[in-house]
């Protein structure tokens, strides 16, 4: 695992997301409070971005930056070198709650998501269905899936869309470890087989690690990026063996460092 700030303020074709000099300010009864201050990042076309931090740190204020939720903002936010405007079918977004609609099959809720042009394409449907586990689950309601499940569909709503980037926070958070490691598992043959470019956020080190082929560490008050690791575990990638452990302890030793 090395240091490396070459995604850091950089901006060529090979980025997708471009983030330069980003302050954003929240105000408050006791004054602004800064939740991210000078942040500069670049993230790689096609590629899996892990963004760790405690919490306060304002990874998830950047995601929905990325996002385009929130666009209130000093500095710039840029998606293919134009800046971001909003939300948009670009950019799928997972959330740690499902947010299914409770009333819909999995069919229906993949179906609601998609603009009037796909409303009746059930291929793309079942396309998403199949990419994500859930043949045989289609006509299910929410009620009757488990929280992994429940995920899995929320992942298959968002990339029915055919997003540019899969922005997702914290989207595992919630489940057990045997679940969370399936569908970590999932979501990086997903990330293979599709070429999409992913970008999550975690509190979890082994996840972040796992994951991403470039891990972000911020610290906070103000949210800033202490540190960009590159990770190499080789493929397949894998949980043991050496470059795990020592991508794992070189991601720990600064997470708590900043404590």
């Amino acid at each position: 695992m090395s240091d490396n700030n070459d995604n850091i303020d950089g901006g060529n074709a090979d980025n997708i997301i471009d983030i330069r000099h980003l302050t954003k300010v929240f105000p408050s009864e006791h004054g602004p409070v800064e939740a991210l201050h000078d942040v500069s990042i670049s993230l790689p076309r096609g590629g899996f971005t892990s963004i760790i931090g405690p919490s306060g740190c304002g990874k998830s204020t950047l995601l929905r930056i990325i996002g385009g939720l929130d666009t209130e903002y000093d500095g710039e936010a840029l998606m293919d070198g134009r800046p971001i405007p909003g939300p948009g079918r670009d950019k799928g977004f997972v959330f740690q709650d499902h947010r299914l609609l409770p009333w819909f099959s999995v069919r229906e809720n993949i179906r609601f998501a998609l603009p009037d042009s796909e409303k009746h394409n059930d291929e793309l449907i079942q396309e998403n269905i199949d990419l994500v586990g859930l043949n045989g689950f289609e006509d299910a309601l929410p009620k009757q899936l488990s929280g992994g499940m429940s995920q899995r569909v929320a992942i298959a709503r968002a990339l029915a869309n055919r997003p540019k980037v899969l922005l997702l926070d914290e989207p595992f958070g919630a489940l057990d470890a045997i679940t969370k490691i399936k569908l970590q598992d999932q979501l990086l043959r997903i990330w293979q087989s599709e070429g999409i470019t992913m970008v999550i956020v975690t509190h979890d080190i082994d996840e972040a690690v796992y994951l991403g082929e470039t891990v972000v560490v911020m610290k906070p008050h103000p949210g800033e990026i202490k540190r960009v690791e590159h990770v190499d575990l080789g493929t397949p990638r894998t949980r043991v063996g050496e470059r795990f452990n020592r991508a794992k302890d070189s991601i720990y030793q600064e997470f708590f460092a900043q404590e």
